[in-house]
């Protein structure tokens, strides 16, 4: 639970929706491959289908998993999921069998929604884990018959082959549901909103729980104090590119769109082309993107075919934005590229002010519902403006442990000055005025196309192998994707014939394909230190310089 709440009003994560749904009825909410889905109709089918779940014996309190991409029925889900007052579990689409069935038994998850493109992995779990039912859908489910078809007939849709039964459902039967019978009471700071999963020190992942005030905390800090008279009311557009459960993307998505009555361009993949036709098309204003995608829409070469004058704020996380990168959008467009930063434990922390032009490395101010301190990751002493230091994040809003992890708990979460603060694993400096600098970050941490991928899940994956028995997985600075994921591996002595590919294709088998490494080296033996804790970043160092030395 928080140390204290700070009296703001409270509330749920779908209520400012509610508001704008009686606001302006009539305005498109989600524009999703050409369908218009207004306020209306979104609140509606949110409603239907949270009634869907309680029908099928979901109660408040129950666990969901969300293992769907970019589409609007993970619009719809996630408001109906709240609205039932389930907990929300998103997870990525292209997770596999072996990662998503920790998170159900982790999480107590009986429900999952899922694709039929992906049913086949959920499959394979039902026999190991609690899960009592899949609700099965597919990227052109809520579209019209003639476009379902059109897509299916010419091979523009993926589908998968699925038998439906009492166990196996449908989301458009879910949908022929009556809504809720009567509105379920949830207390915006006791109850929970959603269970998000991020990397773990000790190879597993850990559940983060969040509250409803936590969540709206920010997503009021960016709706009023970052955007604010910017951001027009009822009559403006952001496109979605980033993955809704991500909870950057998430938390923009409802800061900017669905909490201010605004329609939202929502892309079921992150297609250049298809990206820069939309903006075009639908007079896009907002946009939100990680530095690979700013890189990959500079390097397009039909890009100039595309009238993007429409864009005034664009901004990006994920990872901080090479400077090269910022400089040429910005002589390109005469636009910035406002810094966004946050993590999964704490939500958004800092954003780039807007009218003032970000400096290379800053990652911006801290919101008014999030407190930053610097220090010494040894003495825990806050350094002096300008030196660097780890940084610490704290909130009267969050709650401040893992699911179920007391140890990993007591790792992250740590009193300084009788206040919990979350260890970031980040290494900034502070500005006289309060703006972070980015330094460096912890070596445990990878960041890979956007994604903060665990050093140790992976060392763990590798492990798992039968003739392996060391690992250590570093990132290499990559201007393209941020860090390439490097494996350094040593082998069983009587191990024969086992090759980089292999070892690659069992992290295929076991990780989401962002997590699996780009190469494999082989060792004799990796550093340590006197009590066995592998020193991930003496190797991470000496690659590092023998990079550089390449380079010169």
């Amino acid at each position: 639970m928080p140390d204290h709440i700070i009296p703001i009003e409270e509330e749920l994560s779908f209520s400012r929706f509610d508001l704008m749904s009686e606001k302006y009825p009539r305005n498109t909410a989600v524009l999703y491959l050409g369908e218009h889905f207004t306020y209306k109709r979104l609140k509606e089918l949110s409603e239907r289908f949270a009634g869907g779940l309680q029908n099928l014996g979901v109660k408040k309190g129950d666990k969901v998993l969300l293992y769907i991409p970019n589409c609007i029925q993970w619009v719809v889900a996630y408001i109906g999921i709240q609205r039932a007052g389930a907990i929300l579990v998103p997870v990525s689409p292209i997770y596999t069998s072996y990662e998503i069935k920790y998170m159900i038994n982790n999480s107590g998850a009986q429900t999952i929604i899922c694709m039929d493109t992906n049913f086949g992995y959920v499959k394979e779990t039902f026999a190991s884990t609690r899960l009592k039912r899949a609700i099965v859908t597919n990227l052109v489910d809520l579209l019209p018959a003639w476009k379902r078809s059109f897509g299916l007939l010419f091979d523009k849709v993926p589908n998968g082959r699925v038998n439906y039964d009492n166990k196996i459902l449908s989301f458009k039967s879910i949908l022929k549901t009556p809504c809720l019978k009567e509105k379920i009471k949830i207390d915006p700071v006791n109850d929970l909103s959603y269970i998000l999963y991020t990397g773990g020190t000790t190879g597993f992942p850990k559940g983060v729980p969040g509250n409803h005030i936590g969540s709206t905390s920010y997503i009021n800090d960016v709706t009023c104090d970052v955007a604010g008279d910017h951001l027009k009311e009822g009559s403006d557009v952001y496109i979605a590119v980033n993955p809704l459960f991500h909870i950057m993307a998430l938390g923009f998505f409802m800061a900017v769109g669905l909490n201010k009555g605004n329609m939202v361009v929502l892309m079921p993949q992150p297609q250049v082309d298809a990206i820069l036709e939309s903006i075009q098309r639908y007079k896009v204003r907002w946009f939100l993107g990680v530095p690979a995608l700013y890189r990959m829409i500079l390097e397009n070469n039909r890009v100039d075919q595309y009238d993007l004058s429409s864009l005034t704020y664009c901004f990006c996380g994920g990872d901080v934005l090479p400077g090269k990168v910022m400089n040429r959008f910005k002589e390109k467009y005469d636009l910035p590229i406002y810094q966004v930063y946050g993590s999964t434990e704490v939500g958004h922390v800092t954003y780039s002010k807007i009218g003032s032009d970000p400096t290379s490395g800053s990652i911006g101010y801290p919101l008014k519902s999030r407190e930053c301190i610097v220090v010494d990751p040894v003495t825990l002493e806050c350094v002096e403006n300008g030196k660097n230091g780890e940084l610490f994040v704290t909130s009267p809003y969050t709650l401040k442990e893992y699911y179920e992890k007391p140890e990993e708990t007591g790792k992250t979460y740590i009193k300084v000055n009788n206040k919990v603060y979350c260890r970031m694993g980040d290494f900034v400096s502070c500005k006289p005025d309060g703006e972070l600098v980015y330094m460096e970050r912890s070596a445990d941490v990878i960041k890979h196309k956007g994604y903060r991928v665990s050093a140790s899940e992976i060392e763990a994956t590798l492990q798992d192998h039968p003739t392996v028995i060391n690992a250590c997985v570093i990132g290499i600075p990559d201007e393209k994707v941020g860090e390439r994921i490097k494996a350094i591996v040593v082998l069983k002595e009587d191990a024969r014939g086992v090759g980089g590919v292999e070892l690659i294709k069992w992290c295929s088998e076991h990780l989401a394909s962002y997590k699996v490494p780009g190469y494999v080296e082989f060792r004799d033996m990796l550093p340590k230190s006197k009590v066995g804790k592998l020193l991930r970043r003496e190797v991470r160092d000496d690659e590092r310089r023998k990079t550089q030395k390449k380079t010169q």
